[in-house]
């Protein structure tokens, strides 16, 4: 059986009082987009800042490429952060310099040693251009709409070549046209770069649009994991009144999404 690129194995965090994991089993494999789904405030986000150290999982495994991540130093946790990107969901760009200074920002921190100021200028239009926005260098981040940020932060993102792209919520309050725009970024930068990407969304449109698996957090834990046609025929009434926006017969929706 093909190893999993990335493991997380009885994976607990808490924060306070609050339970967000207690007891995370999830595989990643090399080269596929998986969709973690739930509603707010399940820990979706959560689990992707474990990933890359900016939170310590409390106790529990998770392993990329074998290596243990939970425990790791902020020293040893920079080669993971370069092979392993992540995209924030508000883009995280910095207003005071240009679109290229963003683009750019991961490059100086990480590869200053080894690229050239003209290569690192040519990585970042060739990122925008991947993205569709070529020759946008000088412009600022407040000239740009929310779609073009979110783009600007995917060629942040892949401006490093990562093996592993982390989308938090990529489409939230984006409209249709540039909801479906990103969707269809996120695939293409799967076909053309062969990265593996962990999409966190609770739109049920994106999650079926981009996946090539599936898996939804419910109260602390993984109930069920599979290919979008599994979900769509699940029986289990907590995925199935999620796909369909109902809550379970004595419980609001409030209660379900907060899980």
């Amino acid at each position: 059986m093909t190893q999993p690129l990335i493991s997380f194995r009885d994976v607990h965090k808490a924060f306070g009082p609050k339970k967000v994991y207690t007891g995370l089993d999830l595989d990643v494999f090399e080269g596929e987009t998986l969709v973690i789904l739930g509603g707010s405030g399940v820990g979706k986000s959560v689990m992707l800042k474990m990933l890359i150290g900016l939170l310590q999982a409390d106790r529990g495994s998770i392993r990329f490429r074998g290596q243990e991540i939970v425990g790791m130093s902020e020293k040893a946790l920079l080669p993971v952060r370069r092979q392993v990107a992540m995209i924030f969901q508000a883009s995280a760009l910095f207003d005071s310099i240009s679109v290229g200074d963003n683009v750019a920002y991961g490059l100086h921190e990480h590869l200053h040693r080894t690229m050239s100021a003209a290569e690192i200028q040519k990585r970042v239009a060739w990122a925008l251009e991947l993205v569709g926005l070529p020759g946008v260098e000088t412009m600022r981040p407040g000239d740009l709409s929310g779609g073009m940020k979110r783009r600007v932060g995917v060629a942040r993102a892949i401006a490093l070549q990562p093996e592993v792209l982390l989308y938090d919520e990529p489409t939230t309050g984006l409209d249709p046209i540039n909801t479906t725009r990103i969707n269809h970024l996120i695939r293409g930068m799967q076909r053309t770069l062969k990265v593996t990407s962990l999409v966190v969304t609770h739109d049920m449109g994106s999650a079926f649009s981009v996946a090539d698996r599936i898996a939804m957090v419910h109260k602390g834990q993984i109930i069920l994991q599979g290919k979008p046609e599994e979900f769509r025929a699940s029986p289990d009434p907590r995925v199935r009144d999620f796909i369909h926006g109902m809550a379970p017969e004595g419980e609001s929706l409030q209660s379900l999404l907060d899980g």
